[in-house]
C-alpha cells in the first residue's frame, strides 16, 4: 500500500454521460499499481449549488455541499480529471467543482483524461489553464478518446467504450508521471 493518494475525478453528470466507462478503464489500468492508491469521485456523489461567493482562495466555503467536497478532495496528493468537450471546452460542473475550493488543490499534481469528436483535446487545453490557476502540477501525458474511434456504437443507445490497446502505453505514462510529481509535491507541502 502506497503512501500516496490519487482521486480519479469524473467530471460529467450528465444522463448517458460516457465517462463512466472511462473512469472504470483507468481504475482497472491502475489495478496492482504500487505507486499510488487510486479512488474514484465522481461529481454526482457532490452535487453542488453554482458557485457565487467570493473566491475560496481568500474566503472558505461555507456551504455544507461544498465542504464535503473540500474534504474529500484534501485527501488526496494527486487527481487524474475525466472530462467530456462540450463546446470547445470541459464540463460546467466540473469547473463549478473547481471554482468552489482552493487551497485543497495547491501543490498537488494532476493529470487529464478526455473524450470527444477531437479526443477532448481542447478541453483539456482550457483544464490546464484552471489547474495552473488552482496551483496543479499538471503532467503532459494525456490520455485522449475520440468518440468515433474508442467508442462502439456512438450515437446510439448502446454506446459501448472500446479504447484500441495504444491508450495502454499512454496510460502507463500518464500514471508514472503523475505519481512522481504527487509524491515531490507531497515533499513540498511537508516542508512547507
Amino acid at each position: 500500500m502506497s503512501d500516496l493518494k490519487i482521486a480519479v475525478v469524473l467530471g460529467s453528470t450528465r444522463t448517458g454521460r460516457l465517462g463512466e466507462s472511462v473512469a472504470q478503464w483507468i481504475i482497472d489500468a491502475v489495478d496492482g499499481r504500487t505507486g499510488a492508491d487510486y479512488e474514484l469521485v465522481d461529481l454526482k456523489d457532490y452535487p453542488m449549488p453554482f458557485f457565487d461567493g467570493i473566491s475560496p482562495a481568500y474566503v472558505p466555503p461555507t456551504d455544507p455541499a461544498v465542504q464535503k467536497w473540500a474534504a474529500k478532495i484534501a485527501e488526496f496528493d494527486g487527481y487524474v480529471f475525466i472530462t467530456p468537450e462540450y463546446n470547445h471546452s470541459f464540463s460546467a460542473v466540473l469547473k463549478n467543482a473547481l471554482d468552489s475550493i482552493y487551497p485543497e488543490f495547491n501543490n498537488k499534481a494532476a493529470g487529464f483524461a478526455s473524450y470527444g469528436s477531437l479526443s477532448g483535446a481542447r478541453a483539456v487545453e482550457q483544464l490546464r489553464l484552471v489547474a495552473s490557476e488552482l496551483q496543479l502540477a499538471h503532467v503532459r501525458t494525456q490520455l485522449a478518446f475520440s468518440i468515433f474511434n474508442d467508442f462502439e456504437g456512438f450515437g446510439t443507445a448502446d454506446v459501448k467504450f472500446t479504447p484500441g490497446p495504444q491508450h495502454q502505453a499512454g496510460a502507463e505514462a500518464l500514471f508514472g508521471q503523475l505519481e512522481a510529481w504527487a509524491g515531490a509535491l507531497k515533499q513540498v507541502r511537508a516542508a512547507a
